[in-house]
């Protein structure tokens, strides 16, 4: 579990540092899981009214979020780390 908050933590502070998130559609941030050998994905569930999946991860030095309504499928030999919320500045 602390190998997995580090992880988180690393992504939200290469966010802070670099500046740049990606807000891509649910589709495209599987095509991108598809291009990373081995990812690490952080997800979070949450919503106020309705159930609401989010997805987070780091390719080619960018950090890519997707947020679903459904559960997305996730590559066979897909690190998880399931955080409490993921925190998206704008």
């Amino acid at each position: 579990m602390a190998a997995g908050a580090a992880a988180a933590a690393a992504i939200a502070q290469a966010i802070k540092a670099s500046g740049v998130l990606v807000r891509v559609e649910p589709q495209e941030f599987s095509k991108i899981l598809n291009r990373v050998k081995d990812p690490l994905v952080v997800t979070a569930d949450g919503g106020w009214l309705s159930k609401k999946y989010q997805y987070l991860v780091s390719y080619k030095g960018l950090a890519f979020f997707a947020g679903s309504d459904t559960p997305l499928a996730l590559p066979t030999g897909c690190e998880v780390v399931a955080a409490k919320s993921i925190n998206i500045p704008g």
